[in-house]
C-alpha cells in the first residue's frame, strides 16, 4: 500500500471516528448507545469498520476493527478509543487506581479468549495473538466475532480492592449481530493484493 493510500484510509478513519464523537456522548453506566458499523467508503474491501459500544462502563466511546500494514503483510486489530486525552480508565473511578499491569478477557457468545492490552496515544489495541511480534486477532477470534451476536470485553484495570469488584471492574459490549457483513468486509483486506481503491 503505498503512502497517498495509506494516508487517505487514515484520515478516512479519522473522519468516520469524529462523526461517530459528534453522534454519541461520552460513556455512562452500562448505558444503550448506537448499535451500527460503518465501514471505509469507496474502497472495497473496505480497511476499517467503526461502531459504539452497545453497553459500557469505562471511557470508550469508539470501537474500530482495522485492516493495519505490517513489515509482514496486513492484519487486523481491534482499537478501542479512549474518550478525551485521559488513559482507559472505569467510569468514576481515579487514575491513579490503575494497576501498572492492566490486563483484558474478551467473550464471543460466552466463549472466553484470552487477550493482551497494548496502549497508545488516544486508543487501545486488544489482541489474542502476534504475527512476527505484532500484535494480531487471531482466526479464531475473528471467526468467533464474523459469525456471533455479542462481544463482551472485561477489563481489569485497578489496583485490587479500590472498586470493591471482583477480578474485573469494568466492561464493555460489542453488537456483532448488526456488524457480521463489515466484520467480513474488513477481513478481505488483510489477504494479499486484497485491497483495491474505487473512488
Amino acid at each position: 500500500m503505498n503512502t497517498k493510500t495509506n494516508l487517505a484510509r487514515w484520515m478516512g478513519l479519522a473522519l468516520a471516528l469524529a462523526c461517530l464523537v459528534l453522534n454519541g456522548t461520552a460513556a455512562t453506566s452500562l448505558d444503550h448507545r448506537g448499535q451500527g458499523w460503518r465501514t471505509e467508503p469507496g474502497v472495497s474491501p473496505p480497511s476499517y469498520a467503526v461502531t459504539e459500544p452497545a453497553e459500557s462502563d469505562v471511557n470508550v466511546d469508539t470501537i474500530a476493527l482495522v485492516c493495519s500494514e505490517t513489515a509482514y503483510g496486513r492484519t487486523l486489530e481491534l482499537d478501542l478509543y479512549v474518550v478525551g486525552p485521559g488513559p482507559l480508565l472505569p467510569n468514576g473511578a481515579d487514575s491513579r487506581w490503575l494497576k501498572e499491569r492492566p490486563s483484558v478477557e474478551t467473550a464471543v457468545d460466552g466463549r472466553r479468549f484470552r487477550a493482551d492490552l497494548l496502549f497508545a496515544d488516544g486508543y487501545v489495541v486488544v489482541a489474542d495473538a502476534s504475527d512476527h511480534r505484532w500484535p494480531i486477532l487471531s482466526a479464531d477470534l475473528l471467526d468467533a466475532m464474523q459469525n456471533g451476536r455479542s462481544m463482551v470485553v472485561r477489563f481489569d484495570l485497578l489496583e485490587d480492592g479500590r472498586d470493591g469488584a471482583g477480578r474485573f471492574d469494568s466492561q464493555l459490549v460489542i453488537d456483532l449481530q448488526a456488524g457480521q457483513s463489515a466484520i467480513a468486509s474488513v477481513r478481505r483486506c488483510s489477504s494479499p493484493g486484497a485491497y483495491v481503491a474505487t473512488r
